[in-house]
């Protein structure tokens, strides 16, 4: 999409408290124009208006790509790899299926950092794997939760637990412990001038509290939403969840006038059904989101 070409970029240079002054200027979307500004792109390719899509979203890049300043990489560089993630969401966002591009595009700013980071650990052939992945993003916070972030090798109880926690075997967990202890950049080094200074990466990590490796998988991702979608979906009866799958939950959605048809009511009868499934669903989406400890109460 070469019409990024203008975009702000960090810069060592430049500073980063200067980018993030910069790409303040750009004005948050309201619903209404967002997505016709999506539909503008998705049916036309107007550059101008997927340009649009793009700057408004650069505070939320930024914001999320600040979540992995532990790593103990440039920060203008994982900004601009949140930057890339956030130009394929615009490219690959459907305004019509009912979610806002913050929501779809936070997941495609995640796997674009992650992938960064684990292509500057020299660690692809541990992280070939979407649990392999996982492991390489949480076995610092999992081995906080049992307090076990002493160095060397972990007990064999806590590699038990990490092992079935996070889906991998022992041994890949041993693994990649020792890789992330001692091996190609530890988080116990010494972060300094010619490595002089008592400072840890470790250190820059954030809050253990933080959210700052969900799935890593945009395949695990889409599974856990499609696994909500589908159990609400049974709030609506027999003919929503019909409408709703054609007309919003298909490549190529039914027109009103062929669901009017096999209905045999108007176009404008159908359009409400689907306005109304579809609120149904989102509500009862958020409720299972806050039950299952996805979604925090407002």
């Amino acid at each position: 999409m070469s019409t990024y070409a203008n975009l702000p970029a960090p810069s060592p240079e430049q500073g980063l408290n200067r980018y993030l002054q910069e790409i303040r200027k750009f004005p948050m979307l309201e619903p209404e124009e967002e997505y016709m500004l999506a539909k503008r792109w998705v049916e036309d390719q107007d550059s101008e208006a997927a340009h649009r899509l793009v700057t408004s979203h650069l505070r939320l890049a930024a914001k999320i790509a600040m979540g992995y300043r532990g790593y103990g990489l440039p920060q203008a560089e994982v900004i601009s790899e949140a930057n890339v993630g956030l130009m394929q969401a615009v490219k690959r966002f459907d305004p019509e299926k009912g979610f806002r591009l913050a929501t779809y595009a936070m997941w495609w700013i995640r796997a674009s950092i992650q992938e960064y980071i684990l292509r500057s650990w020299s660690l692809v052939k541990l992280g070939t794997t979407s649990a392999q992945k996982k492991l390489f993003f949480n076995l610092r916070k999992a081995k906080a939760r049992l307090g076990a972030l002493e160095e060397g090798d972990m007990r064999p109880e806590n590699v038990r637990k990490i092992a079935t926690d996070l889906g991998v075997t022992e041994q890949e967990v041993i693994s990649m412990n020792r890789r992330l202890s001692g091996g190609d950049a530890s988080l116990n080094a010494q972060v300094g001038a010619d490595g002089e200074g008592t400072t840890q990466w470790q250190d820059w990590l954030e809050d253990e509290d933080a959210d700052q490796a969900t799935a890593f998988a945009e395949s695990d991702e889409l599974e856990a939403r499609r696994a909500l979608m589908a159990e609400a979906m049974k709030v609506l009866n027999e003919r929503e969840q019909d409408i709703l799958t054609q007309r919003r939950l298909q490549d190529q959605p039914v027109t009103l006038e062929d669901l009017s048809g096999v209905y045999n009511v108007s176009r404008e009868r159908i359009r409400q059904i689907e306005v109304r499934a579809f609120e149904k669903l989102q509500k009862r989406m958020q409720e299972l989101a806050r039950e299952k400890g996805l979604l925090a109460d407002a």
